[in-house]
């Protein structure tokens, strides 16, 4: 029989005493498997827009360069600079002076014209009665004729020639043709300006505004559609300015597709009552196509992504943790829509998947409903 060593049994002893300790000294080595702390919320119900994004160029309804229609000095301005105008407000006074002396000149030809056509209208009645006698000849008749008749074209011609003074005399009043606001002033008050070649100012007509935007032609037909039966709001504000967001409404669909970019040219109206947007302004726009009634959704953050395919960690009763494989839409707003996978009212995490596997066990912490972020709209 072979003997065993004392010492080979007291170290014996003591590792199996080691192996009942932790390393801490006194705790299982099982309570570093303890729950992984998590922050969950639960699923929602909730309405979501279907949303196409762009970038957007805001652009005035309408436009006019004011130019004079006659050449003359500028005696008086009667706006300040960046000041809103309205249709028919007068902008220049041009000296109307020359026009009113030739609105004169042309109305005393037309007077003088008129009563000569008066005596030869007389002259001719006389000599076609003289004529009818056998009196006088037909070539005084001819020539009464001859006389009455050019008469009356010289009093057509001075008619024209006062219309004509007229309206230079009214051309002297430069009114703004459209409401809007009123540009840099280039030609200041004392200034001759000749006509047409002068741009005194430029009116932009900013209420109602466009919005110019152009989107891939995927999107085309889906957009199409939803115009036919409805009209289709689109949003927009300043880049990192979600706080002047402006409604309008679609408004225009180009009639061809870009084929250097792929994408389609649309025109939103905007009634632009508060004046966030601006002509030559870039803006983010979002276009809504439709509304997910009831859809599913989760904070954006929850939904991973695998080998295979986008999944969620969701907390099931026992506070064990599965990773359950989902079908994932928009996003919007911060959040996630789930197509399928999972049911509104189910718990799924948010913040700590890093540590999770399928069956790890958990302490969760809880945040509000499912909430946004300010992060853009969504896109499609």
């Amino acid at each position: 029989m072979m003997k065993v060593a004392p010492f080979v049994i007291a170290a014996a002893l003591v590792l199996s005493s080691c192996s009942q300790k932790s390393p801490a000294g006194g705790k299982s080595a099982r309570g570093a498997d303890g729950p992984i702390p998590v922050v969950v919320a639960k699923a929602e119900a909730r309405d979501v827009p279907v949303e196409i994004q762009a970038v957007g160029n805001a652009q005035a309804y309408s436009s006019v360069s004011i130019r004079p229609q006659i050449t003359g000095q500028i005696t008086k301005v009667h706006f300040q600079e960046g000041q809103e105008v309205k249709s028919g407000d007068e902008l220049f006074t041009i000296d109307p002076r020359p026009f009113q002396a030739a609105l004169n000149q042309a109305q005393a030809n037309l007077q003088r014209d008129q009563a000569l056509l008066l005596n030869g209208r007389l002259n001719f009645e006389r000599t076609s009665n003289l004529l009818s006698s056998k009196i006088a000849s037909q070539a005084d008749y001819d020539t009464a004729l001859s006389a009455y008749q050019s008469a009356q074209s010289t009093v057509v011609a001075d008619a024209a020639a006062v219309t004509n003074a007229q309206l230079s005399l009214a051309y002297t009043s430069i009114t703004s043709p459209i409401e809007g606001r009123t540009g840099n002033l280039t030609i200041k008050e004392g200034n001759v300006v000749k006509a047409p070649d002068d741009i005194l100012v430029s009116v932009t007509q900013i209420h109602p505004i466009y919005v110019a935007f152009a989107v891939p032609e995927n999107n085309l037909a889906a957009i199409r559609h939803a115009a036919a039966h409805e009209s289709l709001p689109v949003k927009a504000f300043p880049p990192g300015d979600t706080n002047s967001t402006a409604t309008g409404q679609l408004t225009f669909i180009d009639n061809s597709v870009d084929t250097n970019t792929g994408t389609i040219l649309l025109k939103a109206t905007f009634q632009n009552t508060n004046t966030v947007l601006w002509p030559g302004q870039f803006v983010q726009t979002s276009l809504v196509l439709s509304n997910l009634t009831q859809a599913t959704v989760v904070p954006s953050q929850a939904v991973q992504t695998g080998q295979d395919g986008e999944f969620l960690f969701v907390v099931k009763e026992d506070q064990t943790v599965e990773a359950r494989p989902i079908v994932a839409g928009i996003t919007y707003d911060g959040i996630r829509v789930i197509m399928s996978g999972l049911k509104p009212g189910e718990t799924v995490v948010i913040d700590g998947q890093v540590r999770l596997t399928a069956g790890a066990k958990v302490s969760a912490k809880s945040t509000d409903a499912v909430s946004g972020t300010n992060s853009p709209a969504g896109e499609m």
